[in-house]
């Protein structure tokens, strides 16, 4: 259990530098390095390391199928990952932390979906996106999501506000 904690900071650590990569701009190594790991974890690799991966190198994509590709992939790690019986507490740790991801997950596959014109695929993963938002909390990430849901939701026809 022990190894097992520490080889997934390490792996989150990687994550963490590659993501102040993406958000300083260098979006070409930041693919880059989360290409590496990908290789690395693969697709049966520990799931919240799929997901956080997957969620952050959609945002490194140029072509708008492929950003949606990444993003099927983080959805389908937390889904599995939510779905697992907690027989272990690393589980069960990780099953809530990415609780908080979904309404993130959801938005971004709606913002995909309306990028395609597949406005139908849109509007259920907003719908999805404003169902899963109780799990984020009161601070600036949750309000950052609910701010970019509130844009989207406008940018879709509806009123801009949680339903």
């Amino acid at each position: 259990m022990e190894q097992r904690e520490a080889s997934k900071d390490a792996v989150m650590t990687r994550i963490g530098q590659a993501v102040m990569l993406l958000h300083g701009g260098d979006r070409e190594e930041a693919r880059n390095r989360f290409g590496a790991l990908w290789a690395e974890i693969g697709e049966r690799g520990d799931a919240l390391h799929r997901c956080t991966l997957a969620h952050y190198m959609a945002d490194t994509q140029d072509d708008p199928e492929d950003e949606l590709a990444w993003d099927l992939r983080a959805l389908a790690a937390a889904e599995g990952l939510a779905g697992a019986r907690p027989t272990e507490p690393a589980v069960s740790r990780d099953a809530l932390a990415v609780r908080a991801f979904f309404p993130s997950l959801h938005l971004n596959l709606a913002a995909d979906y309306l990028t395609l014109r597949r406005t139908e695929a849109a509007r259920t993963h907003l719908d999805r996106a404003w169902e899963a938002v109780g799990a984020l909390d009161d601070d600036g990430y949750g309000g950052g999501v609910r701010a970019a849901l509130g844009r989207l939701e406008l940018r879709m026809g509806g009123s801009g506000t949680q339903r």
